[in-house]
């Protein structure tokens, strides 16, 4: 008699929430629900992108420098001690000063012992209306990462990196189990009603599409709430700000969408992962396996001409 090998569970936790004003009061609500997901039962938990600020991306302004913070910083001291209080792996959104006048849009990756075992730093850079990232954040030189934790092997891209197969991709070559993307995404509320739902239907389609090439989980954490930022002047820079969807969701292998977050409420998702399912839709639907490497030089590329 064959002895079938038990599911290797893992505990997601993925958190969302409405950022302030105030720095430190962000810092601690976020914290707050990061001890909350532990305490449910997560083992591996993921914040929302930059979650101790507004997103003040919102325009280009100077002041907003100085929010960010070193790696290690207080930020991190804090995150490791969670870590290993509870003997949790946690995956934090950062701005990151790195040097003067040059700072990224960083995740950092703590073991379940409370060590920091690596950062990543945001590859791709939007720069769109209300989404100036460009003025802030220094492409990441990290290249795209995987990481041994305790509980599974995973990689941690960040926001706008959702759009881009290539990233999800070279991650999971590494041998990543578990995507993580730490997420600032909304509405331009003039826009919700024509756009609205497409747009949001082709950032999880995105994400999910991920999860079925890769064979992997994929989990997305977003904020909440309608952001209006405030100019020199004291005057939101736009009347009608960001309205970000939450809908914070974990993808299996398969693509299908196994928890979803509302829009609009403050939430703690805990979801098993069953990392068995990972092995299974690799040997089942084996894309790594069957992909052309001699066949793809020209990727490389920014434009093939095919004349």
């Amino acid at each position: 008699m064959t002895t079938q090998p038990s599911p290797r569970i893992v505990n997601i936790g993925l958190t969302q929430m409405a950022c302030g004003e105030d720095l430190t009061d962000n810092l601690d609500q976020q914290i707050k629900l990061v001890e909350q997901a532990a305490r449910q039962g997560a083992q591996i938990i993921c914040t929302q992108e930059l979650f101790r600020s507004q997103y003040f991306c919102q325009l280009e302004d100077h002041r907003f420098f100085k929010t960010a913070e070193t790696i290690p910083g207080p930020s991190t001291d804090a995150f490791r001690k969670v870590a290993k209080q509870y003997g949790v792996v946690i995956i934090a959104s950062l701005f990151e000063k790195r040097a003067d006048g040059l700072y990224h849009n960083t995740a950092v990756v703590i073991d379940a012992d409370g060590s920091l075992i690596g950062i990543y730093r945001k590859m791709h850079i939007p720069d769109d209306p209300l989404y100036y990232e460009k003025f802030y954040f220094t492409p990441g030189d990290t290249g795209f990462r995987a990481w041994n934790t305790k509980f599974a092997k995973i990689g941690v891209l960040i926001c706008w990196d959702q759009w881009f197969p290539e990233g999800a991709r070279l991650t999971a070559l590494q041998g990543a189990q578990i995507l993580f993307y730490p997420t600032a995404i909304g509405w331009h509320p003039s826009e919700k009603t024509e756009f609205g739902e497409a747009q949001h239907d082709a950032w999880e389609l995105i994400q999910r599409s991920h999860a079925v090439a890769n064979g992997c989980y994929v989990c997305a954490a977003n904020r909440i709430g309608t952001e209006k930022i405030l100019g020199a002047d004291g005057k939101p820079v736009s009347d009608e700000g960001i309205q970000f969807w939450g809908q914070s969701f974990v993808a299996s292998p398969d693509g299908k969408v196994v928890h979803r977050a509302s829009v609009e409420k403050e939430e703690v998702m805990v979801i098993p992962a069953d990392l068995e399912k990972v092995e299974f839709s690799r040997t089942h639907w084996p894309f790594l396996r069957d992909r052309r490497i001699d066949a793809y030089g020209e990727m490389t590329k920014r434009f093939i001409d095919s004349k």
